[in-house]
Parts: C-alpha cells; sequence; structure tokens
C-alpha cells in the first residue's frame, strides 16, 4: 500500500456518461488516504456510472480523473488491470462463482493479479478470510453460506491486494439491518487500518448510525457535505 500524501482519489471538472447519455456534470472533489466516503441518491442519479468511471469501466470523455496514481483518461485498456491491483471492488449482487470454493472464488483473484507463489496465497486466505470474521469455511460453496457470509467472502476477495480504495456499490442492499450493520463495522475496522472507502447506499440508517462525508447526486450535480450544505431528509 502506498503511504504517498497523494489523494487516492482526484477529479477535476469531470462529466460521467452512461450510454452517451450525461448523468453528472462539473464533478469535483477528491479522496484521501483513509478517508470513508458514502454516496447517495435516486436510481438513475449517477452513482453507479461514477463507481464505474473511477475503476474504468466507463469511459472517460470530458475532464479529469486521477485513481490510485493512474489518469483515467489516459488509461491504456491494457492498463486497466493494473489501476484495479489497487482497486477493491464490491457489489451487491456478490458476483462469485458458485461451482468453487470459497478458497478457489479467492484464489482466482490471486491469480488473475500476478500471485504464483502457493504457500502464500494459502496464508493471504487466512489473513483475509480472518479479517472479515470468517473461520473455516475455505472449502464451502457459495450456496451453502448465508447472504452475510457471503459478502463478507467478497470483502476478503477486494482485500486481497492491500487496495488503496474500496469501492462498494451498495454492498448492504440485500442484506437485513443486523447483518447490514456486521458489514459496515467490518468496512470500518478496514477504514481505520488506512484503506479509503466509496460506498454507494440508500440505506440512510446506517448513514445516520455510523456518520460520516456524504456525495450526493441531484439534478446531474454532485453535492458534497464537505462543501455544500444538505440534510439527511433532503437525500430521501
Amino acid at each position: 500500500m502506498t503511504f504517498s500524501n497523494e489523494p487516492v482519489v482526484s477529479i477535476k471538472e469531470a462529466t460521467i456518461f452512461q450510454d452517451h447519455n450525461t448523468v453528472l456534470k462539473d464533478v469535483n472533489f477528491q479522496i484521501d488516504k483513509g478517508e470513508f466516503i458514502y454516496l447517495v441518491g435516486s436510481t438513475g442519479s449517477g452513482k453507479t456510472s461514477l463507481l464505474k468511471t473511477l475503476y474504468a469501466d466507463l469511459e472517460l470523455h470530458l475532464g479529469d480523473i486521477s485513481v490510485a496514481g493512474y489518469e483515467i483518461k489516459r488509461l491504456k485498456r491494457k492498463k486497466v488491470p493494473y489501476l484495479r491491483r489497487k482497486l477493491g471492488i464490491i457489489f451487491q449482487d456478490f458476483q462469485l462463482f458458485q461451482d468453487r470454493s470459497v478458497a478457489d472464488n479467492i484464489y482466482f483473484i490471486m491469480q488473475a493479479t500476478g500471485w504464483k507463489d502457493k504457500a502464500k496465497m494459502k496464508n493471504r486466505l487466512a489473513e483475509v478470510l480472518m479479517k472479515v470474521g470468517l473461520g473455516s469455511i475455505e472449502s464451502k460453496f457459495p450456496h451453502q453460506l448465508s447472504g452475510g457470509e457471503q459478502q463478507r467472502v467478497v470483502i476478503a476477495r477486494a482485500l486481497v491486494n492491500e487496495p488503496e480504495l474500496l469501492i462498494a456499490d451498495e454492498p448492504t442492499g440485500n442484506l437485513d439491518p443486523q447483518v447490514s450493520e456486521g458489514i459496515l463495522n467490518i468496512f470500518k475496522a478496514i477504514n481505520n487500518s488506512g484503506t479509503a472507502i466509496l460506498m454507494a447506499t440508500h440505506n440512510y440508517n446506517i448513514i445516520r448510525k455510523f456518520p460520516a462525508r456524504v456525495l450526493m447526486c441531484q439534478k446531474g450535480k454532485l453535492l458534497d457535505s464537505n462543501v455544500d450544505e444538505f440534510e439527511l431528509q433532503d437525500m430521501l
């Protein structure tokens, strides 16, 4: 993990597109090392498009975005995997391979990002599972786990390469409140160890219980609670 003082994310005058439609204009913000930030807004407001632009799944045409030292606009496709090695990406629908064990799901990411030493891979597997509070489940398959356990596996997988930034898109969307709170406690522990987190959510009870900086997508603009005045009820 880098110890540079540079922001993990820097966005200047960016326009975010989805299918050639502008969803956000004049986007300006930065994420510093170790920050925890919520991203909120109604369905279709641009949250997921913004996240996809950050990890280079959507192209950036206007403005400048730097993520973990990579300039997104100038990033060649063959370099995208190098960017993603510095990120952990967590989805609402888990995206685990159902025909592979927990261990093989995590080993797949390791192998895809250049891990080769089997002993080191096994040790890292144990480390990341321990970080998310899972015991000896390496041999289990996703269908044998609860929704909360599956999401913990996804978080463990995202931690494999000690990311500078975790990007989480509605990570508690399919979970009940008690399980969601457990997931947030894991995120807080990860954040306290120095990893920045950007979490898109509709769960405003979580924001009330675990307050932090909020970015809100609204009417084509991105509002920042560090700069703009808005109340939590404005997001509902």
